[in-house]
């Protein structure tokens, strides 16, 4: 039988104004489809979601989607009413012990919102941070049965073990259509098997991940180029024809001209390329940063333990570890910017360091761009007595002529990133610490960043949880994983991913792994006995036979209430055997979680 497509669109255009973001695009996708969506920023991805969805009308073509199409959107910019809690938004009406039930549903509320007691589950929306936002609207989509999910940009805020965890997730789905927008290459190639390319109003259709994506590319690209090889030759041949002088009067003359003409028409402009330059030339001696016994407290809260750690010059080093856990205080106190409680830093007398920080700098929004490099410098030296003039380097930056007077307000926030980091560099650091620097990057603008620190000859730190990132750029990584330790990461990523795994494996067994495989004693107690285990899925089979018996003498006092409603004395009798058994249902259901998390653990 035929695989039915879940949603078509069929000669679709959409046009903000500026000239058309999608042009007479037709494609489809097909149920338990795993597609990727790559492209420049603001060059149609997520208006692409956007139509896919119904929450924007194309301006010519239509769109269609199957009947009683289950459809989840998981959007960039979240619309969440900051006034519910997060139980209200992720799980709706469903009552405790409905959901509770379904190990599928535990699972994802405690691998994205850290479990699900009132804690977690009563917070209101508003004052959660964006990450944890995220989660929230991930958690909500990911409990449905769902036909179709799209998701933009999801793992933005997410740690490299969320994001690990939401890839197995979607690919144990089979059945689950999806269509996600992301930067994140690592996540397209571990969940995706068809990639879409967004390009110039057009959508271009690779078979496979991002790898193979990148693969299929380069070989189109070297067909097109021999295309455009023997078109320059043609193109060069008619001109030198023309410039020779025509004959006119001639049906054959006038037909060369034509034809050379609409060549000429037709030869598109050069794509803009993001080109980032590295000037490192402060010369690093022996010492870098050492750090001898340093600890860091906040408040009441270590986040680094008694931490000894050298780094050397030239060196690449990853960093990973959950949210919270301190990268950034970590990059903060080599930076000096803030003080070990005890212990000391050392830092090499050469350092010069550049630090990009998760958040965007204060630029003055009235600069132009070509002001805001100017600023930095008037000319930059590229060695050989070659040089190139603020302007220029815009040019290679991906501005051209007329973006070098765009107000650096106007600027998208990828723009924005990329802008700051390049003033960075300019400046000439011999120590490069950048925080989170994938954030509202492209995947051409992320390729271009990894090409430019392939050049980089100083010493390099980065925190991010972009996985190939990670892996393309750094050579050693090291890990926290919240117990304040700074460890060595010779297994990369996967073996951060196992540190964390038998962490919380030693948490629910009652030991925690310290330093170098030592077992300490943790706040829980020991593993439940086989006899227990058994006592308590008795206990949980009586409890729900008490919840479902609450729920018929609920709706039979319902019922009684409404045949009474104008008997004042039984009214006041019923209302009150109502919360009498209100009381009793909320304790069964409650009894019922904690017999089910005694059990899952």
């Amino acid at each position: 039988m035929a695989v039915r497509n879940l949603v078509n669109l069929e000669r679709v255009t959409k046009d903000y104004g500026k000239g058309p973001v999608l042009n007479e695009v037709s494609l489809g996708v097909a149920a338990g489809e795993r597609i990727g969506v790559v492209g420049r920023n603001g060059g149609g991805k997520s208006t692409l979601l956007r139509l896919m969805e119904g929450v924007e009308q194309p301006d010519d073509g239509r769109v269609t989607r199957t009947g009683n199409l289950r459809l989840g959107w998981v959007r960039q910019a979240d619309e969440l009413d900051p006034d519910r809690t997060v139980r209200e938004h992720v799980l709706g009406e469903r009552s405790d012990h409905e959901w509770a039930s379904q190990p599928a549903i535990r699972e994802a509320l405690t691998e994205l919102l850290g479990g699900f007691d009132a804690a977690v589950m009563d917070r209101t929306l508003g004052p959660l941070s964006g990450g944890e936002r995220r989660r929230v609207e991930l958690a909500r989509c990911l409990i449905e049965p769902l036909d179709l999910l799209l998701l933009d940009e999801p793992t933005n805020h997410l740690d490299v073990e969320a994001v690990a965890w939401l890839a197995q997730h979607l690919v144990a789905r089979r059945d689950l259509g999806l269509v996600v927008v992301t930067h994140d290459r690592w996540f397209l190639d571990a969940v995706t098997e068809l990639t879409w390319e967004v390009i110039d109003g057009a959508v271009e259709e690779y078979e496979g991940g991002y790898s193979a994506y990148v693969l299929a590319k380069a070989e189109r690209v070297r067909q097109n180029d021999a295309e455009a090889r023997r078109r320059k030759n043609l193109l060069t041949k008619e001109l030198a024809w023309l410039r020779r002088g025509a004959p006119a009067r001639t049906a054959k003359p006038k037909f060369r001209i034509d034809a050379a003409n609409e060549l000429i028409q037709n030869e598109p402009p050069p794509r803009d390329t993001a080109e980032l330059l590295a000037f490192a030339g402060a010369r690093l001696g022996r010492t870098v940063y050492e750090l001898h016994d340093a600890s860091v407290s906040l408040g009441d809260r270590e986040l680094l333990n008694r931490v000894t750690w050298n780094i050397g010059p030239g060196q690449r080093i990853g960093i990973v570890g959950v949210n919270g856990a301190g990268k950034t205080t970590l990059l903060r106190v080599l930076l000096g910017v803030l003080r070990p409680s005890s212990g000391r830093l050392v830092t090499g007398v050469t350092v010069k360091p550049a630090f990009l920080s998760q958040h965007l700098e204060e630029l003055n929004p009235a600069w132009r761009v070509l002001e805001a490099v100017e600023h930095i410098a008037q000319r930059v030296e590229l060695g050989k007595g070659r040089e190139l003039t603020a302007s220029q380097l815009c040019e290679r930056l991906g501005f051209g002529a007329d973006a070098q007077w765009t107000p650096v307000g106007d600027l998208s926030g990828g723009e924005r990133r990329r802008l700051q980091l390049t003033r960075l560099l300019m400046g000439g650091p011999n120590v490069l610490i950048l925080d989170e620097p994938t954030n509202d990057f492209d995947v051409e603008t992320l390729t271009a960043l990894e090409d430019l620190l392939d050049s980089y000859a100083g010493t390099l730190l980065v925190v991010s949880h972009d996985r190939y990132f990670l892996e393309r750029v750094c050579e050693t990584f090291v890990g926290l994983i919240g117990d304040g330790k700074v460890r060595d990461l010779p297994g990369e990523v996967e073996e951060y991913l196992a540190l964390r795994r038998a962490s919380n494996a030693a948490l629910v067994s009652g030991t925690s792994l310290g330093r170098g495989g030592e077992s300490g004693t943790a706040s829980r107690g020991p593993s439940t006995a086989p006899a227990d285990l058994r006592a308590l899925k008795k206990d949980m089979t009586r409890l729900e036979r008490q919840i479902a018996k609450a729920d018929a003498d609920e709706a039979d006092l319902h019922s009684k209430l409404a045949a009474n409603a104008t008997d004042y004395v039984r009214v006041t009798e019923l209302n009150a055997e109502l919360s009498a058994l209100r009381v009793r249902k909320t304790q069964a259901e409650e009894a019922w979680l904690e017999a089910a998390a005694t059990l899952d653990a």
